[in-house]
């Protein structure tokens, strides 16, 4: 994911989605958080959107769940595998939490709903811009029923939420620990860097050792699984 100091890179960008509407709409918005200099292209497909990205290049592409010629969730897991600096949003007018996590699951850093006005469209991608991670407030709520209630004070803790939700052993350092801890409370890698005392490289170096444990790629679904497997 490229990124200038804490900001997350948005031009060159890509844009998938068949609507010509929707398409036109989001390069707008775009041209607006970045400017007319940035280069945006938009396709309407899966297959088109694999034969551009590679001369494209994209710091960001905005991928739609439901495309014509294939899924946009299986597109998002095609870009973090072949294209891991790109940052992917999904963008959709599906309002089903099992879709939002199977997209934040391949790599997506945020799902948001087609639905919503321009002005709430372009606070969420200043929100992503800024290295932040933006679930529609929709089904957000709903999402937050995957995750395992932490007991109140005094309380005993379920017995199923000690384990992994799939009963892998994952086998996480104390500082891995303690940095995915950070993480789940939304602190930058420099934020954390700082609070730490190590530098912002180890800090990456020990977020992409998380991932690798978890099985995802972004940041976004770290914490949903990590909380999923009682690690939070």
């Amino acid at each position: 994911m490229d990124s200038t100091g804490d900001q997350v890179a948005f031009q060159p960008a890509l844009i998938v989605e068949d609507d010509a509407l929707t398409q036109q709409r989001l390069d707008r918005l775009l041209r607006e958080l970045v400017g007319e200099t940035g280069g945006i292209t938009a396709v309407d497909g899966v297959a088109q959107a694999k034969a551009a990205i590679g001369g494209v290049k994209p710091a960001l592409a905005l991928v739609d769940i439901g495309l014509p010629d294939g899924s946009g969730i299986e597109l998002i897991d095609w870009i973090a595998s072949h294209h891991p600096d790109t940052t992917t949003v999904a963008i959709s007018a599906w309002g089903h939490e099992e879709v939002a996590l199977a997209a934040l699951r391949v790599g997506a850093v945020g799902y948001l709903m087609k639905e919503r006005d321009d002005a709430e469209l372009c606070a969420a991608l200043r929100t992503i811009r800024r290295g932040g991670a933006l679930i529609d407030p929709l089904i957000a709520r709903r999402i937050l029923a995957f995750v395992p209630q932490m007991p109140s004070e005094g309380e005993a803790a379920p017995v199923a939420a000690a384990e992994p939700r799939d009963k892998r052993d994952i086998a996480l350092s104390e500082r891995e620990s303690e940095i995915l801890q950070f993480v789940a409370q939304g602190f930058s890698n420099r934020e954390i860097a700082d609070l730490t005392g190590l530098s912002r490289f180890t800090i990456e170096g020990y977020t992409k050792a998380i991932y690798r444990k978890l099985a995802v790629s972004s940041r976004t679904a770290a914490v949903f699984e990590a909380k999923a497997m009682g690690l939070l």
